[in-house]
């Protein structure tokens, strides 16, 4: 194509252009039948009806996460308070003996009132008041029945006065975290 023809071309798309953008008079607007209409109502409906099933399956998918968050969200402080528990109670272990090792030291001791057996005394009992706050109990099975699942029998002797299976002497305290015994107590039991 030359010059002059690209030119003229360029002319007769202007003009169609001008031609189709000027609004045209006396046209006859078509109006849609009923057919047409309802149609299109039912095409609208349909695609509300896609719509709304989406959205509720979306929003059962939330649901569903939601909870499955919660779950875990429950899980996760039931197993770190289970740790925690576990933690304390091998901490406890490990230190239970120097508890011993006091007792023993304040019975050694006596009520002499010296700065010495005060001094030990204090000691014992801080830890036994932080270990008291861990959760950790002793306990002192002296007069009770003897259950080995908190006890352990280290000795059997006659004792008059005393009922068959009852615990006669203590000879190292046993302690619990909450409900579960750490260190089964060693007792005499009475024959």
């Amino acid at each position: 194509m030359t010059w002059s023809e690209e030119t003229e071309r360029a002319e007769e798309v202007a003009v169609d252009e001008t031609a189709t953008s000027e609004p045209i008079a006396d046209a006859e607007v078509i109006e849609p039948t009923e057919e047409e209409v309802a149609e299109a109502v039912e095409g609208d409906l349909a695609e509300l009806q896609k719509k709304a099933a989406e959205r509720d399956e979306y929003l059962a998918l939330a649901q569903r996460t939601q909870a499955d968050f919660e779950n875990y969200r429950k899980r996760m402080t039931r197993d770190v308070g289970i740790a925690r528990e576990r933690g304390a109670g091998a901490l406890a272990k490990e230190i239970l003996p120097a508890l011993d090792n006091l007792a023993r030291a304040v019975d050694a001791a006596g009520d002499d009132g010296s700065d010495f057996a005060n001094g030990i005394r204090l000691v014992q009992s801080e830890l036994t008041s932080a270990l008291g706050r861990a959760g950790i109990t002793g306990f002192d099975p002296k007069g009770e029945v003897f259950d080995p699942e908190q006890h352990e029998a280290i000795a059997q002797t006659p004792v008059e006065g005393a009922e068959t299976g009852t615990i006669v002497e203590v000879y190292q305290s046993g302690y619990r975290l909450n409900e579960t015994v750490l260190r089964p107590a060693k007792v005499v039991v009475a024959a």
